[in-house]
Order: C-alpha cells, then structure tokens, then sequence
C-alpha cells in the first residue's frame, strides 16, 4: 500500500521571497505586499513571473496595500501614473477638484458668487484682495447743483444728476485701478445759474459725466439741468434730469427739484415759506433749486462702488 505524507500536500509557507532560494511548488511567499503561491519548481524567478508562480492574495492594485496607504479619517485615495496614491484630507470649506485626464485631483477653495465689495466717495485706488478674479465696477458723476434766486419772486431750476457705467470685468490681470470721483457742483446764490457736476472714472476702463446745471431765469424761463451721461460701461446710463422751478409772477412754490441717478437721492428744491429748506444731492444726484432769494442746494459728489466675485 502506498504511503501518504500529509506534510506534503498542504501550503508551506516560506515567509518573504528571497531570490537565492529554491522554491517547489505549494511553496508560499509574500511579495510587494501580496502573496504567491509556487506552480513550478524555481529558483530566483521573480513572484511576478506568471510562469512560476500564481497570485494568491493581492492587498491592493498593482501591490499598493490600501490599508497602509490610507491611513487617518478624511483621506482620499486615487490613482496617478504609477499607482494608488493617498491625498490627505483638505481643510474645512474645500473641495475635490479635478484637473482633467492626466493630472491628480487636488482640493481648492469653492468659487463663484459675491465675495466682498469696496466703495469710493473720494478720489483713490482700487486694489484687488487675493482670488478675485471677476469685479463689476458702478461708476457715477457727480451732480449739478440747483440755479439761485435772486428775488422773492425768483424760483431756480434743479441740478441735472452724474450718468452712470456699469462694467463687468476680468480681473485676473488686474492689481490696481485709479479710481477718479467727480465733485458736485457746489450751491450758489442770487441770480445765477447752478455749477456742474465733474465727471468720474474707473481707470481707463470707462467714465461718467456730471450732470448739467440748474438754469436760471425770470417769468417763466428756468430750466433745470440735463443728465450727465456715460461712455465704455457694458451698460451707459444717462442720469435724470433736474426739474423746472416755478418763476411765475402770481405762483411762487419751490425751487426745482435736483434729477436722481442710478442710485436715487435728489435734492428737494427751496420753498416758497417756512424755513426754505432744500435739500443736497447725494450718490450723483442733482442739488434742488433756490427760492425768494435763498441759496440752491449743491449736487451730490460722484460715487464708484465695486462688486468682487471669485
């Protein structure tokens, strides 16, 4: 009767492969990670030759252990030109970004949408914060102020408002930007006509006029002054006209009032009783008309606002 050894048609395992050692077959090794069982007697032939040898247990693709190679909470595996690769977690608020076929991912800070905004009542400059890289910039010119009134019975027209422009622009190659604010026409007394807004700028990008001034006159002839207007804006709009003050010998009521710009605020025109209070301009708006002798209201000083976006 034949005999069996037992010993012999069970695995052997023969630890880490080394390449001087004689291996037979049902011999077992571990290698790169992964193990590999003999099917044909070899001696310094790699685990890897499929001539010889047979993959038993492999720990992760291409011999990388996954256990190993992720190792804390938040890490992310993936694959780059050799192997699996681990990216360790980024920080709170970012996200996954992939660069296409042929680079790794990486994490990056979330863009798109309103980041922050500056504003200019004064002449400066713009400087851009770290990572915007898209602005819309609202220009406007100053306003006109409002004609005087010479007599009881003199009533001044209102100041034309600063058009405005409205750009939106790349910034990526933008660092900084002069920024230029145009001054509102100041108030005047008795009989002459208002002062005109001066315009305002954004760099060369595009700019803004001031409004007109308010006219004056007798018996009827008091216009109040036109709109500025804009130029090199994606939208260029022109500002309001200022209204006629009512100069008539047997009506005497107010002053005209000061035309409003892209952002509102005109200036009330003087009364024809009471404390003849009118009102300035402001954000580019026109100052309101003098009245019975009292001083017009001076127009509004420009204004630049700048939206930032990532």
């Amino acid at each position: 009767m034949a005999t069996v050894n037992l010993g012999s048609i069970k695995f052997k395992w023969k630890g880490a492969y080394a390449g001087g050692t004689a291996y037979v077959v049902d011999d077992v090794v571990s290698y790169n990670g992964s193990s590999y069982i003999c099917k044909l007697a070899s001696t310094g032939n790699l685990p890897t030759n499929g001539t010889y040898w047979d993959v038993m247990s492999q720990a992760g693709t291409n011999g990388t252990d996954v256990g190993t190679t992720i190792t804390t909470q938040g890490d992310v595996l993936y694959r780059d030109g050799s192997g699996l690769q681990r990216l360790a977690a980024g920080t709170s608020g970012q996200f996954l970004k992939t660069q296409g076929t042929g680079a790794n991912p990486l994490w990056a800070d979330a863009g798109g949408g309103f980041q922050s905004m500056q504003t200019f009542s004064s002449n400066g400059t713009y400087t851009k914060p770290a990572g915007i890289t898209k602005i819309k910039v609202y220009t406007t010119g100053g306003g006109a102020s409002g004609a005087g009134a010479a007599s009881n019975n003199d009533f001044g027209g209102g100041g034309g408002a600063g058009g405005t422009a409205i750009e939106v622009l790349d910034a990526t190659s933008i660092n900084t930007v002069t920024v230029t604010i145009g001054a509102g026409g100041a108030g005047v007394t008795g009989d002459h006509h208002g002062n005109a807004g001066a315009t305002s700028s954004f760099g060369s990008y595009h700019s803004a006029t001031g409004g007109g001034l308010g006219r004056h006159g007798n018996a009827g002839y008091v216009f109040g002054g036109a709109g500025g207007t804009a130029s090199g804006g994606d939208i260029n709009i022109t500002g309001g006209s200022g209204t006629a003050g009512d100069d008539s010998d047997n009506n005497h009521f107010a002053g005209g009032t000061g035309g409003s710009s892209f952002w509102g605020g005109a200036g009330r025109g003087c009364t024809a009783s009471g404390s003849y209070s009118g009102t300035d301009g402001v954000f580019g708006s026109g100052g309101g008309g003098g009245a019975n002798n009292h001083a017009s209201r001076a127009g509004g000083t420009g204004f630049v606002l700048v939206e930032e976006y990532k």
